[in-house]
């Protein structure tokens, strides 16, 4: 990276997340995983419930079928291209977790809701993996204009109109990516 001042911040950052994991890890040690048996019966949960909430639910589950399918066609792009491209492959077991439905004080119907949302938003960090390696190999420059929430690759792409030695840097981020493990 050319600049000093921002790989010296990316590596601050980096540095934090650590630091944040490893709190978010003796938090955890300390807890005493209460499965305590207070769970709201599921027909009064669904008693207590907005109409509003009842009537938008199908939309809601419905958002299952663009999911399926986006996983299945981006699990089949990254088993076939990335061996080619020579990238690591993401694992959809680091995105996607299932543990929410050994809570006991879940009901049957927050404990789909859980898995719905564990696998959803999993499934949307294991595409965004893929994509940004993908994009590391094909495209790794950052935009002329501030965008939200780049992915964590992101930052260390050429930037915009920067042209200079730009086959080099950009084979030297492929080598990068496929050093990856």
């Amino acid at each position: 990276m050319e600049n000093e001042k921002i790989e010296e911040l990316l590596k601050s950052i980096e540095a934090a997340e650590a630091k944040l994991y490893e709190e978010l890890e003796k938090e955890k040690e300390s807890l005493k995983c209460d499965f305590g048996n207070e769970r709201v019966p599921l027909l009064e949960y669904i008693k207590s419930a907005k109409v509003s909430y009842i009537v938008t639910s199908p939309v809601i589950y419905s958002m299952i079928i663009p999911a399926l399918i986006m996983d299945l066609f981006v699990t089949i792009y990254q088993a076939v291209c990335f061996p080619i491209y020579g990238i690591p492959k993401v694992r959809r077991g680091e995105y996607i977790v299932f543990d929410r439905h050994r809570l006991r004080y879940l009901n049957s119907l927050q404990k789909l809701n859980c898995l719905y949302c564990a696998y959803f938003n999993g499934l949307i960090g294991y595409v965004r993996e893929i994509a940004s390696k993908t994009e590391q190999f094909w495209c790794p420059i950052r935009h002329s204009r501030r965008i939200r929430n780049a992915h964590r690759r992101y930052w260390h792409f050429l930037r915009y109109g920067d042209g200079d030695r730009l086959r080099e840097r950009w084979m030297k981020l492929r080598e990068e990516l496929k050093d990856e493990s």
